[in-house]
């Protein structure tokens, strides 16, 4: 394979910026992640082979226009704040007065560097995921062309859900490089509900490289869910990390249902005493797809606490794995790191692998884990199947049990509601 000289897009990259209004460090950021690019390593996945995944295919980075009447349609709007966004566009953007005279930043990226510049270079890539990590957050960086900035200010607690729909348009051969920065200031509580969605018939292939630093100062509260339905047409890397602060919590709840060729990474680092993540993820594989999987906890600070708790379904071909990483650093006394990571194949041409991994730097902490990886109990089938249902729906009641396990610990309920309608739609494909 033929390497990429990642320098020859440094004019593109200016421009772009440039184009988009963006303060000059911005546009330096992005020039020297460019020129980071060639000498970076690609990040490990344990056990996924992706370094020939098309994850660099860079298209035109020139501004587009919005194409009036040619909006996708969704839901009823409700009056929570949303944020609608399609291709490298915003379609809707929703922010309630009241809302707004608290303080609170709910705006295309965009915007925010054009109005909060100061804010938003203090937290981007700065704090929760850093720009010279790896290959991919450099390309992120240099590329990025669509994004969303929540600032949520110190003592505000939202009681209605923040959403944010993310829409890939199909038919369109275009990178979909997403970043997604939330800042949670002290004491600030909310809900975060975001969906990543592909529309269109006559697909064409695209690459996805989506960012979401998650930053939760002291004492905030932040739920945070996903719902990913990219195509498959898109062949994805999707980053996910918190930044806890002492005594601050974020609980994830994140449906990973693309279509695609999918490589994740979904970490939480417990920066501050007393900070805590709870993790959920189900996923499901299909076809002849391939996902994979990293959640890493990390324990850095006294009497954090931090949980992963993964179920998956393999269907077809289709590949799994979880990688479970939970990291107890040394001085991070009282900690308590706990993971289960659980996969169900229901072919024997389905793999999957459950790898849990302890890393344990100190005494006096707490810390287990349990995985596992098997068929479908075929005697389960049997008994469904002598009870009148065909094999689909026999599978379908094993599935719903199964993910429930991950389902019923989600608190949001809206959240658990949305994910099943999901898995059974996957379901019936």
């Amino acid at each position: 394979m033929k390497k990429t000289n990642w320098l020859d897009q440094l004019d593109a990259v200016t421009t772009f910026s440039l184009s988009k209004g963006e303060p000059q460090w911005m546009t330096e950021f992005r020039r020297e992640a460019l020129k980071k690019a060639n000498e970076l390593p690609l990040p490990h996945i344990d056990r996924v082979k992706f370094r020939r995944w098309p994850l660099f295919s860079i298209h035109e980075m020139a501004d587009e226009m919005n194409e009036s009447g040619h909006v996708v349609a969704f839901d009823q709007m409700k009056d929570n704040p949303m944020i609608v966004q399609q291709r490298t566009w915003t379609v809707v953007e929703q922010l309630s007065a009241e809302l707004a005279e608290k303080g609170v930043i709910f705006t295309d990226l965009f915007t925010a560097l054009q109005e909060y510049p100061e804010l938003v270079q203090e937290y981007y890539m700065k704090k929760a995921v850093k720009m010279d990590e790896d290959q991919l957050t450099a390309l992120h960086v240099a590329f990025m062309n669509t994004g969303l900035f929540l600032y949520v200010p110190k003592n505000v607690v939202i009681n209605e859900p923040i959403e944010a729909l993310f829409i890939q348009v199909g038919e369109i051969s275009q990178h979909f490089f997403k970043h997604v920065l939330i800042v949670a200031d002290e004491h600030s509580e909310f809900s975060y509900l975001e969906r990543f969605q592909t529309t269109g018939e006559n697909l064409q292939k695209a690459s996805g490289n989506i960012i979401v630093e998650v930053i939760a100062k002291a004492g905030a509260r932040v739920k945070y869910a996903a719902v990913d339905q990219l195509g498959e047409n898109v062949t994805s890397y999707v980053n996910r990390r918190g930044y806890i602060l002492r005594d601050a919590s974020i609980d994830w709840a994140i449906g990973v249902m693309n279509d695609g060729h999918v490589i994740a990474d979904f970490d939480s680092d417990l920066v501050g005493e007393g900070a805590h993540a709870e993790v959920k993820i189900v996923a499901i594989s299909s076809g002849k797809q391939i996902q994979g999987i990293d959640t890493r906890v990390t324990n850095k600070a006294k009497y954090t606490v931090g949980h992963i708790l993964q179920h998956g379904v393999i269907k077809e071909r289709g590949t799994l794995t979880f990688n479970g990483i939970g990291h107890i650093l040394k001085g991070a006394k009282g900690a308590d790191a706990q993971q289960e990571s659980r996969v169900l194949m229901f072919s024997d041409k389905a793999r999957g692998d459950a790898n849990p991994i302890l890393l344990i730097d100190e005494n006096e902490v707490t810390a287990g884990h349990a995985a596992s990886v098997g068929r479908v109990d075929p005697e389960e089938m049997y008994y469904l199947m002598s009870r009148g249902l065909h094999k689909a729906e026999a599978e379908r009641l094993v599935i719903r049990g199964f993910l429930g396990a991950v389902l019923t610990a989600i608190p949001v309920e809206e959240v658990r509601k949305e994910l099943v309608e999901v898995i059974e739609g996957k379901l019936n494909t």
